[in-house]
């Protein structure tokens, strides 16, 4: 790890503003994705701003019924809270099925939407990364490629987003709160928050440089039964080759969301007007433009399989 210096925030505004004075600084809390990074110089901030100490752990109803999630609650806190578990559940059984215990207890609200992807050519320095370093190449096309991208990749990256809660947050219309160098805030939907790689892949986000997410609001509750199904390779710490997140309504209706299958969580408006139809009708809406290849073709009956198990789940429980 190379040698960095380090500040704590006083408020959000001075962390921003502390953020964009130094070039290639990295705000840090739970450090749980960072500090790895660091260690395999994949990441090499010269500075490091410590938000920890800024109020923002609380979970609080708006008054407009919504529920806003501030930046540094912790996962463990946040999948445990009675009103997700009653309202937003399937935040909360996504939160559940990641990492691990001991890393739910670190890991905070903004720092799971804003982790880096676990490609394996992305963690080896030897490997040329379009996402580690700009204009090197993507040496995850033609190699081993079965937990990567089937729809969304480009020519320059076929990485996945690794985050649970992503997934479920994109699923229930989150939107992000942030604060910007000058003070100034914003809320960005989730819809809009990740980018696709295009020839870019390493700018991941629509965030600007210093930009802090203090919150994320989630609106009123859908209702409705909730799910979250995640296939992985072994049953903990493990990211999910496919996660299925859907609220389904009595009469059929309801909301898909994807994670493992694209370079952010994929939700696809379309699909979810054929939800009525049952799997297969969903998931060729879903995957409408899949690219796969020899390794990870198992992705697309995988999904309809796990999408259609959740649809009947619905039906009869």
């Amino acid at each position: 790890m190379r040698a960095f210096t380090y500040q704590r925030a006083g408020s959000p505004a001075e962390a921003a503003a502390a953020l964009a004075k130094v070039p290639g600084a990295r705000f840090i809390a739970g450090g749980t994705n960072l500090l790895d990074l660091m260690k395999l110089e994949i990441e090499t901030p010269p500075h490091l701003v410590d938000v920890n100490g800024l109020g923002l752990d609380k979970i609080e109803a708006t008054p407009d019924g919504s529920l806003r999630i501030g930046a540094l609650v912790r996962n463990t806190d946040l999948a445990a809270d009675a009103r997700v578990r009653r309202d937003y559940a399937v935040l909360s059984r996504a939160l559940l099925a990641g990492a691990s215990g001991q890393l739910r207890n670190k890991a905070t609200t903004a720092g799971n939407l804003l982790q880096r992807t676990r490609c394996p050519y992305f963690y080896d320095t030897n490997q040329a990364c379009n996402k580690r370093e700009p204009g090197t190449g993507c040496s995850a096309i033609g190699g081993y490629t079965r937990g990567h991208a089937i729809v969304g990749q480009s020519d320059a990256c076929i990485a996945t987003h690794p985050s649970d809660m992503a997934v479920a947050m994109q699923l229930l219309d989150g939107k992000v709160e942030t604060v910007r160098p000058n003070g100034s805030t914003r809320v960005i939907p989730i819809a809009d928050f990740y980018r696709l790689p295009g020839n870019t892949p390493h700018i991941e986000t629509t965030l600007a440089a210093g930009e802090l997410i203090t919150a994320v609001t989630l609106p009123r509750p859908l209702g409705g039964k909730h799910f979250y199904h995640k296939v992985r390779d072994r049953a903990s710490y493990a990211f999910a080759l496919v996660s299925v997140a859907a609220v389904v309504q009595r009469d059929g209706t309801g909301r898909v969301a994807l994670g493992g299958v694209a370079h952010r969580p994929w939700r696809v408006l379309a699909a979810e007007q054929v939800m009525q139809r049952g799997g297969k009708a969903v998931t060729d809406q879903l995957l409408a433009n899949a690219r796969t290849t020899s390794d990870n073709a198992f992705k697309v009956p995988l999904v309809e399989r796990t999408l259609s198990a959740i649809l009947v789940s619905a039906r009869t429980s």
